[in-house]
This record gives structure tokens, C-alpha cells and sequence, in this order.
């Protein structure tokens, strides 16, 4: 029970930020995302490529989707970023982008799969 209640709000906290912070749209309605990760479901290697609207100084964070744990956090990544994955099980795993004043401008999702 004690794993349980960190895990809930966990959960709850990172959707009440996905959810606090309204997606840039284009003017057709679709939301403008930054990032493109390829491949996904991806097993050893996964390579985030930032759109039109990248900005330099970008952070990219890895949360476990399930505990909770930060697995990685990379500064100032570069228009194209490939992360590996060996030291990463099977599952869900959440990604924020956040810039440098700390606002999580983007989060997403990808699966890890071996």
C-alpha cells in the first residue's frame, strides 16, 4: 500500500500538468507538436526530432510511466536527439520537453519493447 499512494500521485500530478497546460494549435485545429519520436514501440534506441517550433536550450526529461522514476534528464539536446535504451525494461515511459524556464512545454509517451 505504501508503493501504491506515490504511484497514484504520480500519475495524477503528471496528467493534471498535461492537462493545465492548453497544446499550441495550428490555425486548421491540429495541435502543433515539437517532437517526433521514431521508432515507437522502439527497443534499444529512440530518436526525438524537433519540429518548426524548436527552441535551443531545450530539457528533455524520462519518467518510468508505471514508479514514477526519473530514468534521464538531458540539457540543451540538439534538433535531433537519439537516447538509448539499454538500461530500460519493457513498458510505458513519459517524456516532458521543458524550456529554460522550467515550463514542461510538451509530454508524451513511448514504448519500450524487447
Amino acid at each position: 500500500m505504501r508503493r501504491v499512494l506515490p504511484i497514484l500521485t504520480f500519475l495524477l500530478l503528471s496528467s493534471f500538468f498535461v492537462q493545465a497546460q492548453a497544446p499550441k494549435t495550428n490555425p486548421g485545429g491540429e495541435t502543433a507538436r515539437i517532437a517526433k519520436l521514431y521508432p515507437n514501440p522502439a527497443s534499444s534506441y529512440i530518436t526525438f526530432d524537433l519540429q518548426g517550433n524548436y527552441k535551443k536550450g531545450l530539457t528533455v526529461q524520462i519518467y518510468n510511466g508505471v514508479l514514477g522514476k526519473k530514468m534521464a534528464e538531458t540539457q540543451n539536446i540538439p534538433e535531433r536527439f537519439t537516447l538509448n535504451l539499454t538500461d530500460y525494461t519493457r513498458g510505458i515511459y513519459i517524456y516532458h520537453l521543458v524550456d529554460a524556464t522550467g515550463k514542461i512545454i510538451e509530454s508524451g509517451k513511448f514504448q519500450v519493447s524487447r
